[in-house]
């Protein structure tokens, strides 16, 4: 208040400069704006005015916490950061700087609310409302040659980015944001203090986030692995080679073929896609298990193994028989169980040699295939060179 008439005559030549904000939270790009009011305003006093709006969307900070933080991160401009519980908007900001004894304020904004303050600013000017009173004689709105920092969507570093960054845990993109004097604990602390406003968990645990550009869609499915895997069969483009992989490397592939291996890229070979081939044999029966060993390496079957081997083995080296009935000799169920197994190995071998003029069979048909394959693929290849594309 004026306390004096000689007061009043210096007071109302004065001029203050100030501004209003949410600076929830404060980055950079408000520090600029406080820059340029201070530029401003030359010798002249200048204030900040925050808002006291609170919530866990847009405004995480609470009135004191942004005080304090707004003040520690542009220290020389802390004088100047009021706390005043009753300015809650910029017309409360107005009257409170009216009953200081200013008759001249200048208002400094973003470019892009010029013309929103300059209406409301003057429409109330000389105007008792529930805001109060006053009635400056000169009231300019200027602005600080920047968009708001608060506003979405603005380039560069804005508040709403810095809440974005707080909320994905981002601390290393969050400390962009801030001056470069601004010490690492008070840095941590507004990080999270705007985590807890959010409805957040505090971190205690500040790792580096790095995101890598994309390179193409092809090496993020790669490395995804959704693109290769290890034995599946492909074509190399280039020789219309068919080969198996072998190892995944970090930007290739090694293909093993009839005759070599070969590093091959990502773009150089084609997948084929497997055909779904039933089992010959049913698992469980004497059949299957008889196959199953043939096709084992290392496997025999039980042919020339049994009773008639022990009985043709005697002949051969001249010992006699033992008498029926006698201990040791084989029974009437032995020479019914060795007649069976006859049976049996004859019909296995009756199946493996039906069994190997099936695969006989397939391997034509592999070859058939692959041969419409690789047609295929050659087909696909002319088709997208000659509409243009890039294979």
């Amino acid at each position: 208040m004026i306390n004096s008439f000689s007061q009043y005559l210096v007071e109302e030549e004065r001029v203050v400069y100030f501004t209003f904000g949410r600076m929830n939270p404060p980055t950079t790009g408000h520090g600029k704006l406080l820059d340029v009011l201070s530029k401003k305003a030359g010798r002249n006093p200048y204030r900040i005015y925050l808002s006291q709006t609170a919530d866990k969307k847009k405004n995480p900070l609470s009135y004191s916490d942004k005080v304090k933080h707004t003040r520690k991160m542009f220290s020389k401009h802390g004088r100047s950061i009021m706390i005043n519980k009753t300015v809650k908007t910029a017309i409360d900001a107005m009257t409170a700087l009216y009953n200081e004894g200013f008759r001249k304020v200048v208002f400094v904004v973003g470019s892009d609310r010029v013309r929103e303050f300059d209406v409301l600013l003057n429409k109330y000017n000389g105007k008792k409302s529930r805001h109060g009173f006053y009635n400056f004689k000169s009231i300019d709105i200027i602005s600080a040659g920047a968009r708001d920092p608060d506003a979405e969507g603005v380039e560069g570093m804005s508040a709403s980015k810095q809440r974005d960054n707080a909320s994905k845990n981002d601390f290393t993109s969050f400390a962009q944001g801030l001056p470069r004097g601004m010490s690492n604990n008070d840095s941590r602390r507004l990080f999270n203090d705007v985590r807890t406003g959010l409805g957040l968990k505090e971190q205690s645990d500040f790792k580096r986030h790095i995101q890598l550009d994309s390179v193409s869609e092809t090496r993020e499915k790669f490395v995804s692995g959704n693109l290769f895997e290890l034995g599946e069969s492909v074509i190399v483009k280039k020789t219309d080679e068919v080969g198996t992989i072998t190892v995944l490397g970090s930007n290739y592939v090694i293909v093993e073929t009839a005759d070599r291996k070969t590093r091959q890229w990502l773009d150089a070979v084609e997948k084929i896609e497997e055909e779904y081939s039933p089992q010959k044999h049913e698992e469980g029966t004497p059949a299957a298990a008889a196959y199953a060993k043939k096709m084992t390496p290392g496997e025999q079957t039980e042919e020339g193994k049994g009773l008639w081997h022990n009985i043709h083995k005697k002949r051969k080296e001249g010992r006699p028989m033992r008498k029926p009935g006698s201990k040791g000799a084989p029974t009437k169920q032995d020479f019914k169980d060795a007649s069976e197994a006859t049976d049996y190995m004859s019909q296995a071998k009756d199946i493996i040699s039906k069994d190997k003029a099936d695969i006989a069979k397939d391997k034509q048909a592999d070859k058939i295939k692959h041969d419409r394959i690789l047609d295929r693929a050659r087909r696909s290849r002319m088709l997208k060179k000659n509409r243009g594309i890039n294979t």
